[in-house]
């Protein structure tokens, strides 16, 4: 339409069609009066054209049927992987831990150099089984034991929620998450408080080796008094883990990563862990949360402490 500039901006701010108006400017040009009469005179309002309202995006609700979800996507382009019974375990355990369970979370760094330190010394220094070592020490073995003697010295987060009373566990039996092919599992270190660290090491080994082979025994991996997810192998620098119940606390533990620190008011660099504690609020309050992964970082910051 030929308009000038103004008469445009003027019609498209009083809701004029310009095609509905006489130019009286230079060979028929819609200008400024032209606008100006069309609005005494209440002429030339535009109509919108009819047009369909755009389709929702369909919402699905909690529970949707498999044939509602299918619906989403186009035939052939996906494929169906029936569910094993150990992911439907997973599945239905998960959602009863995050529908009746309350979560917080408490999430600290801990200095590694000094437990790494010490871990290539006792490794070292392992006796001779033929040519193999008697134990090889991992980082995780380590976090294993720091955690029980934790909840060791912090008892009254040792403890499993029922509706009628609290259960007070004597001792930490630390169930450690293992990822096998379409799962995990979670076999346990009984008692690990009382453990050597050489003894953790190779009773993990053998434990997740026959996780993944799928030969454990139910007591090797049902019960337990906490857990420990590590994914710092992976490259993961921190994430909050689901509390498995009966338990009331799991360990989340990241990757060590060198970064910068302050000590003494000057930088420095120091290989740093960050790790979260899930807890089941209704066992273990805020407080006690923090005492637990406060005495944690203690024993991973001075891992000495965890030969005495």
């Amino acid at each position: 339409m030929f308009a000038s500039p103004l008469a445009r901006r003027l019609a498209a701010q009083n809701n004029l069609d310009l095609k509905a108006l006489a130019g009286t400017g230079p060979h028929g040009r819609v200008v400024q009066r032209d606008i100006e009469t069309a609005l005494k005179a209440g002429t030339g309002k535009a109509t919108p054209a009819d047009a369909p309202a755009p389709k929702a995006a369909p919402a699905l609700a909690a529970g949707a049927s498999d044939e509602q979800v299918l619906k989403l996507y186009e035939e052939g382009s996906y494929e169906l992987v029936p569910h094993d019974g150990m992911r439907k375990t997973i599945a239905r355990r998960l959602t009863e831990s995050k529908q009746t369970i309350p979560h917080f979370y408490v999430s600290v760094d801990c200095e590694l150099d000094a437990l790494l330190a010490l871990r290539t010394q006792i490794n070292d220094a392992a006796p001779k089984k033929g040519d193999q070592p008697a134990y090889k020490l991992s980082v995780n073995d380590m976090v294993i034991k720091a955690l029980a003697l934790a909840l060791r010295d912090v008892p009254d987060a040792n403890v499993s929620w029922t509706e009628q009373a609290m259960v007070r566990h004597k001792h930490s039996d630390v169930g450690v998450a293992v990822a096998i092919p379409g799962g995990l599992i979670t076999p346990i270190i009984r008692q690990a408080e009382q453990k050597p660290l050489s003894v953790i090491s190779n009773e993990m080994k053998d434990l997740g080796k026959r996780a993944k082979d799928r030969k454990l025994k139910p007591e090797e991996y049902q019960g337990g008094t906490t857990a420990v997810s590590n994914m710092g192998m992976m490259g993961v620098k921190d994430f909050a883990a689901v509390v498995n119940p009966p338990h009331a606390t799991i360990l989340a533990v990241g990757s060590g990563e060198r970064r910068p620190v302050v000590k003494n008011d000057a930088l420095a660099i120091a290989t740093v862990m960050t790790v979260t504690l899930s807890t089941d609020h209704r066992a273990v309050d805020g407080a006690l949360g923090a005492e637990l992964i406060g005495a944690f970082k203690r024993y991973i910051e001075n891992p000495m402490a965890m030969l005495v």
